[in-house]
């Protein structure tokens, strides 16, 4: 169980601290299930996820010795680029990693993405709108989960990063 003004990772929204843990105003009178009480540190709004739920992808952010290391061995993330011509397959490629929630994993489906952009240059095309948007969404979540756990601007963190993966 997390505690109030604990941070977590919570599916593919993102870093939000806990607020409190209760029950939201819309539940059932007979109902006494308990929710987190979510605020996400870069998006408005508040999520209520059950405490005993089985289904909500929530998870402790990571520990600062572990952001720290991963950002000091950037070039020891490895990386393959992953091609289909079948959309759907390339989402679900995409997706899967995304679900797991894990920055390692994260980091080289962005590095993974700017080589295959790399690759489409040189061959004078344009990246995908999928890989696209899937290497922006990888990195919001990589990028918001350092930062906080780092305490620091995210567009720092971006530029490590950009920085450490072209190296």
């Amino acid at each position: 169980m997390f505690k109030e003004g604990e941070l977590v990772m919570y599916g593919g929204m993102g870093v939000c601290k806990v607020e409190k843990i209760g029950r939201p105003d819309f539940a059932e009178p007979d109902d006494d299930t308990q929710f987190y009480f979510l605020e996400p540190l870069y998006k408005s709004g508040i999520f209520y996820v059950p405490v005993k739920s089985r289904k909500a992808s929530l998870r402790k952010v990571i520990s600062k010795k572990e952001a720290k290391n991963l950002m000091e061995n950037l070039d020891d993330v490895k990386w393959e680029i992953y091609s289909n011509p079948s959309i759907q397959k390339l989402s679900q490629h995409y997706q899967s990693i995304i679900d797991n929630h894990d920055c390692k994993e994260l980091i080289s489906l962005i590095k993974s993405i700017i080589e295959k952009e790399v690759e489409a240059q040189s061959k004078n095309k344009k990246l995908g709108q999928i890989d696209k948007r899937f290497r922006k969404k990888a990195e919001e979540l990589v990028y918001g989960e350092l930062a906080a756990v780092l305490k620091m601007d995210r567009e720092k963190i971006e530029s490590i990063i950009s920085e450490g993966l072209q190296s």
